[in-house]
Formats: structure tokens, sequence, C-alpha cells
């Protein structure tokens, strides 16, 4: 497109919006005298620099850095190896005194001082450079999938996972300010033994900060460890969580169920973390884990173990299998089993659900004595929970494996409708394009 006073359109976008304006008024309209001074008309042409703003406003909104996106679980397993806090010392040290001075420096004193600051300078990027390495790869806390965001909080405590990072991040700022001093110092000395005494200050200096505030490294490598050995959970598996009171038996079906080996004593909160197990049925692979036991409180009285517990229901897509004792042995009684069965289901009730009552063979053989039961407890629906739990629950027993077998028939079918529930949120979130 041609302008009058033959400027094209490519011409135009490189000027100066207002220059544009300015040179097309004094073309186009008449110049009005006052005075010593000549004023173009008031004549405008509004639409061509409407043009370029608008045009200036989609380049700006197209240069906005695009959002974080929530990673998938697994970052713990990408997580770098962190080395202690002593071997990333000794090891910087041994390198920078193999550091050579520049080759052709005839002069003593200057050879020294280029030595003292090369060596200073590869030992500051020896010791500085893992640090930054551990900051760049240890993920933000906030961009993790909320199941790993919550075993962070629950499994490091509040803020600490943070703390420990910004403490490894000051412990780099302050090896890079002192390295850099010093070098600057070896390299404006004036003879040989003040380079090579500059040189001695610099390197203790160096290594008096990292022996003193090195423990924020070794604090970040056990940081590492715990993460690292949490399980990993496959989103597109499906996975069964067993739920319920402590002690009730939940790792010995797990034991039953999967290839998970947990712990197994009578004693409460025996599962001090997730655990994992897999289950092969009919040539497919499902998850099962195995959760801390619950209390009969509210969330703002549970301890970490019972938040993962929800943590793992409320973040991850599984079927629940209720984990009932109604034999008084457990240490909770039927009627707080009862307050805990409904509190879950009703908070959980978009999961799918079975209910298993376990130790079964001590309802057998010797009457129940409820250890710590309420006897003001008498609402009909409980009272019939005692005798029999909940309507449809599968009575097993892994003493003699008695409803073993229906148990398992009976997971596989959960695990599969789980399945396809699975498929069907996938096909949701990702639908085909038809063309």
């Amino acid at each position: 497109m041609a302008i009058r006073g033959g400027l094209n359109q490519l011409q135009i976008w490189q000027i100066p919006c207002t220059k544009i304006q300015l040179q097309l008024q004094l073309r186009t309209s008449p110049l009005k005298s006052k005075g010593l001074y000549v004023f173009p008309s008031t004549t405008e042409y509004r639409s061509l620099c409407l043009c370029r703003q608008v045009q200036t406003a989609a380049l700006e909104i197209a240069e906005k850095k695009p959002k974080h996106k929530i990673n998938d679980v697994g970052a713990f397993q990408k997580l770098p190896m962190v080395m202690p806090s002593v071997d990333i010392l000794y090891s910087a040290l041994r390198k920078a005194k193999r550091v050579s001075p520049t080759k052709g420096i005839a002069n003593i004193a200057k050879r020294e001082r280029n030595r003292a600051a090369k060596q200073l300078d590869a030992l500051m990027k020896e010791l500085a450079v893992p640090l930054r390495g551990y900051m760049e790869n240890f993920p933000n806390r906030k961009y993790l999938h909320p199941y790993e965001r919550s075993l962070v909080e629950l499994t490091l405590g509040d803020g600490n996972y943070e703390k420990v990072l910004k403490s490894v991040d000051a412990l780099r700022k302050k090896v890079v300010s002192i390295g850099k001093e010093h070098a600057s110092l070896c390299a404006k000395s004036l003879s040989k033994r003040e380079a090579e005494q500059r040189l001695n200050e610099g390197m203790e200096r160096l290594e008096e900060i990292f022996n003193r505030e090195g423990k924020a490294v070794d604090d970040l490598l056990n940081v590492a460890k715990i993460l690292r050995a949490m399980p990993v959970v496959d989103l597109e598996t499906p996975t069964l969580c067993l739920v319920g009171a402590p002690n009730v038996g939940k790792s010995s079906l797990v034991r039953v169920l999967s290839t998970g080996k947990p712990e197994v004593c009578n004693y409460p909160f025996t599962t001090r973390g997730i655990l994992m197990g897999h289950i092969t049925l009919s040539y497919q692979n499902f998850q099962v884990t195995d959760t801390p036991g619950l209390l009969r409180r509210s969330d703002e009285d549970r301890n970490n173990l019972e938040k993962l517990t929800l943590a793992v229901l409320s973040h991850l897509p599984t079927a629940i299998l209720f984990v009932h004792d109604l034999s008084g042995e457990c240490g909770t009684s039927p009627s707080d089993q009862f307050v805990i069965y409904e509190e879950i289901k009703e908070r959980f009730s978009d999961h799918l659900w079975l209910d298993v009552v376990s130790k079964c063979d001590l309802l057998h053989t010797s009457p129940v004595v409820f250890v710590t039961e309420d006897d003001n407890a008498k609402h009909l629906e409980m009272a019939k929970y005692r005798e029999m739990g909940p309507d449809g629950a599968i009575r097993v027993s892994v003493k003699n494996e008695e409803g073993v077998s229906e148990l398992k028939d009976r997971v596989h079918e959960l695990l599969v409708a789980q399945m396809d529930r699975i498929t069907s949120q996938s096909s949701e979130d990702n639908p085909e394009v038809v063309t």
C-alpha cells in the first residue's frame, strides 16, 4: 500500500508512530501561522496509529512467557544425585590445585598471580557449579503433582523442603562472592610472595565457609534419599487402596493380594508410609497401596501418617478396599470404626468401593470383646454394624484363608471397573478430532 508522498507500508512500520502522524499531517494539511510559530492543522489519522497500537499489543501478548504446567507423578525419580559436602570440597580442592598458569608469561610475579587467580576461580566454580545444578534440577514444590506435593509436606514437614534448597543457594552465593573477591585480590598482587599469600588466604576462606555451611548439602542429600524412596504410582494403572483403622489387618491383606511385603505387627501405625504392591490378574497389571490407619478424630487433630492416607484418596484415582475388624483386638472399637467408615465413605463417595471384615476366624472361635466399646451407642445401624459389618462386606481370614478366593475375584472385578473409569476419563480429556 502506498501513501501520498512515496512512503510504502514497510517504511511506515519502521518509523515511530508519532513521526508518521506528524509527517502525514504536514503533507496533507495546510499550515497555520501564529506569529513566529507555525502549527499544523488539527487533522489526525487515528486509524493508522490505532493499527500500530493493536499490533504492538498483539506482540506483547505473544511474547508473554507460558505458564508452568503441573508435572505428572514421578518427579522424585528424576532427582539428581547429590554428593556429600566433604566429597564436593575435596574434589574441588584437588582439581583447583592442578590448574597451571597461562603459557607464555615470562615475568615471575605476573605468572604467579595469574596462577593464583586461575586456581581460586577454578575452586569457586568446582564448588558452585554442583550447587547450581541442584537448584536447577530439584523441582519447585508448587509445580509438583498434588499427590507428590502432599508427600513432600507430610514427609519432610511443612516448609522444610524449601528451607533446605534456600540454604544450598545461600551457600552457593557466598562461595561465588568470596571466590571472586579473592581472585581479584590475587590478580592485583605486586609480587610472587603476595600472590601466593592471597591464594592461600582465599582457599582457606572458601574451605572454611564450605565446612561450616556444607551441612545444607548433606541435608539436601537426605531429602533426595527420602523422596527417591517414595513409591512410584502410575496414574494410568488401576490402583486399589486399603483403608481402615490401625491394626485391622490391611498389611496382611496386601501380602495376600499383591507382591507388596509390608511389615505385619500387632500394634497401631505399623504402616509408617505409603507402601506399594502389584497384582497380575488375567495378564493385567494393577497396583495395591497399603496406607496408615485412621483414627476417630477431626482432620485438624490427625497426624502426618493419617494425612498421607487422605492425600492418596484425594489426589490419586483409586478404588477403595475398606477393612473392618470386629474382633475387638485392633485397639479401635467397632463403634469408632463405624464413625470412621461413615466419614470416609461420605467424603470419597465418588470412588469405587469394597468392604472387607477381616479376622473372621476370631469371630467364630471366641466371643467378641469390645475393649474400647461405647455403652451408650444404641443406634440400630451401628448395632447391626457391630455384629455383621457393612452390608455386602466380604468376611475374610488370612490365617485359615477363608474368603480369600472370593476377595481376589471381587478385587479383580473392582479393578477392571476402575480401568474402565480411567479409560473413559482419558477419552474425555483427550477427544479425538474427527475430520
